[in-house]
């Protein structure tokens, strides 16, 4: 590609590692729902998104979102973006390349913005990751208008709650429902990593996201009893033991049943050298392509663990935290993103734009509850993510913004021959 194509590219990746640089760590990447690193990174982009032309807001949910009016003011709004929040040790570029893609878009797009049969927004979540307060997708579901009032009492790790984290970051819990934005939205496309190795397989920049995988995640705590290391076998609960046997367990059912399972943490009580621990909690994260999958292999799952328990003399207490139903994208969505990925020469030797499954969530998960979603998934380097070594290519980011371009003035063109204005 020449270096004009690939300004708005080189322009992105830096901005990116721009953003890097805005961390709760002293090495590493970690920016966290209404933290002061939330402040900092949104108020940089708030700066990018007015200088592509866009009306800058904050929403009652700590939401940045941008808006471009199209011909007339007040149109429903096609709406683009990610989030901008991450893991702990996270990569630079999940959630962060679908918002600055984004902004990059519109600031292409401004000049004509007058045509547009529909408003254009960048939306930038305040929290998609969960990582904070351990339940995900808090940003869009109150723009999806889903948000829940046991959310105010979950409280991070150091004991304070949501509510207490709304009120010393200026926000209102009492106006949460101000960001709700059911009958505003036309739709809602995501541009976003992969997190998979798939099109790096097929030797492919972009593909187009089929659906989001149900999910479910709880922690899962094996009771024994605590006693000392002389104890012997046959007296003993060992409630480690039980959890170590269950995470194999976990694995092995979930892959015969065609599931992708997690145990990401463990926490060992009392945690002695010389001590049997009493008790042991995972986390599972739970996810399949349909509702009913994931919840037959929940149910395999638990059957195993109720097995382990009884041949070890444990005792299981479950606490789920998060359950979402599976997502479809919208099929006119996913042939408007498949045309504008060919159009822009990214289609395989035949013409053929991968469609791909999505295992990992995204906040086109919540917005589908209000509009219809479309996504576009860009190569990363060997599938990593939630990694330092998260990895794209500034030719791959650039196909990306042209894509999404070219989707948003796909739209528009359906959008304005369907109007009753352009009869």
């Amino acid at each position: 590609m020449t270096a004009d194509v690939t300004a708005d590219a080189r322009e992105l990746l830096d901005r990116c590692d721009e953003l890097a640089a805005i961390s709760s760590l002293p090495v590493g990447i970690e920016r966290v729902y209404l933290s002061p690193q939330h402040a900092e990174a949104h108020a940089r982009a708030a700066e990018w998104m007015a200088e592509a032309g866009l009306t800058v807001r904050q929403d009652a949910a700590g939401n940045l979102v941008g808006r471009l009016e199209g011909r007339s003011p007040g149109l429903p709004a096609l709406l683009l973006g990610s989030h901008l929040d991450t893991v702990p040790d996270a990569g630079r570029y999940d959630g962060i390349l679908g918002v600055l893609s984004a902004i990059a878009v519109v600031r292409r797009i401004a000049a004509r913005a007058a045509t547009l049969p529909f408003a254009v927004e960048v939306i930038a979540f305040g929290d998609e990751e969960g990582t904070r307060f351990g339940t995900t997708l808090l940003g869009s579901a109150a723009v999806a208008g889903a948000w829940r009032d046991e959310w105010w009492e979950l409280t991070d790790c150091d004991g304070v709650t949501l509510r207490e984290a709304f009120e010393r970051f200026r926000l209102d819990p009492a106006r949460i429902g101000e960001a709700n934005r059911a009958g505003e939205v036309l739709a809602y496309l995501e541009t976003h990593i992969e997190q998979g190795p798939r099109l790096e397989d097929l030797d492919l920049p972009l593909g187009v996201v089929t659906g989001i995988a149900a999910a479910r995640r709880m922690s899962l705590t094996f009771h024994g009893e605590a006693r000392h290391c002389a104890t012997p076998y046959d007296r003993r609960h060992d409630a480690l033991l039980g959890a170590a046997q269950a995470v194999v367990a976990i694995e092995r059912t979930a892959r015969s049943l065609g599931a992708m399972a997690t145990v990401g943490r463990m926490e060992v009580a009392p945690g002695a050298v010389n001590v049997i621990p009493g008790t042991a909690t995972l986390s599972l994260d739970l996810r399949a392509e349909t509702d009913a999958e994931r919840d037959a292999a929940l149910e395999a799952i638990l059957a195993e663990l109720a097995t382990i328990c009884r041949e070890r003399g444990l005792t299981l207490e479950r606490h789920d935290t998060h359950t979402a139903a599976a997502v479809l994208c919208d099929a006119r969505l996913q042939d408007a993103i498949g045309e504008a990925i060919a159009s822009v020469g990214q289609a395989d030797a035949t013409g053929s734009v991968p469609r791909l499954f999505s295992v990992a969530g995204h906040d086109a998960m919540a917005v589908a509850g209000i509009a219809p979603v479309g996504m576009t998934f860009v190569r990363c380097a060997g599938g990593i993510s939630h990694h330092a070594d998260e990895a794209v290519t500034l030719d791959d980011v650039a196909a990306a913004i042209d894509a999404l371009e070219r989707t948003v003035e796909a739209l528009a063109r359906t959008q304005a021959s369907s109007s009753p204005s352009s009869s």
